[in-house]
């Protein structure tokens, strides 16, 4: 079955660089995107970017010139480079994609990422 692994969370001052990494396994591509959101305690989950298969991405406005999606399709797997961190940026970062038998939505665990001032 369909399993997300987050890695590359960590600490960094703000204005420093953190690559986020999503590996998939049990994956076979068929036609959902592949997303990134964040979430803080007590707050909702949040949009960050998306990329489809074709490479073509999205992202919030908050992170727009500052976060970077990108894939390795051989590898299955999705990164987010984070570049001029704010505080603001501290939170759990989430890749999310949807199985392909009935688009159920599947989560990875999680990694923080959190930035000092």
């Amino acid at each position: 079955h369909l399993v997300l692994e987050e890695s590359g969370g960590g600490s960094v001052q703000a204005g420093g660089s953190l690559r986020l990494s999503c590996a998939a396994s049990g994956y076979r591509y068929c036609g959902y995107d592949m997303l990134w959101f964040r979430q803080i305690p007590g707050k909702e989950r949040e949009f960050v970017s998306s990329i489809t298969r074709a490479g073509k991405t999205t992202y919030a406005d908050s992170v727009k010139g500052r976060f970077t999606i990108s894939q390795d399709n051989a590898k299955n797997t999705i990164y987010l480079q984070m570049n001029s961190l704010k505080p603001d940026d501290t939170a759990m970062y989430y890749c999310k994609t949807y199985t392909c038998d009935r688009g159920d939505p599947t989560w990875g665990q999680g990694t923080q990422v959190t930035v000092s001032s």
